[in-house]
């Protein structure tokens, strides 16, 4: 079996930072692109951010020049800094990672962690 286990998210100010983190663990082969994903209360889940394993960054524009995407590719982790949060950034954070498992062949499957609430608020 293969598990996301996400862990950083809380409550902070506007203008505060925080890190995330997400470690793949279980039965892995290979971990391919692993990203970062947002569901406020009421709204689709949209993504943030996400990083190939050589290391090619992408971001909403709702994150660009204030989040920070990386990996450690020997944990298997995926790391998202947040810096200068704004209410807006108020959701459920989730990790995402394209995965193979062991013994399941060569077809990458995607996974989703149970997520992090962050809340941005005075």
């Amino acid at each position: 079996q293969v598990q996301l286990v996400e862990s950083g998210g809380g409550l902070v100010q506007p203008g505060e930072s925080l890190r995330l983190s997400c470690a793949a663990s279980g039965t892995i082969f290979r971990v391919h692109t692993m990203g970062w994903y947002r569901q406020a209360p009421g709204a689709q889940r949209d993504l943030v951010a996400r990083i190939t394993t050589g290391d090619s960054t992408g971001y909403a524009d709702s994150g660009k020049d204030r989040f920070t995407i990386s990996r450690d590719n020997a944990k298997n982790t995926v790391y998202l800094q947040m810096n200068s949060l704004k209410p807006e950034d108020t959701a459920v954070y989730y990790c995402n990672a394209g995965i193979i498992p062991t013994g399941g062949g060569l077809y990458v499957r995607n996974y989703w962690g149970q997520g992090t609430q962050v809340t941005v608020s005075s």
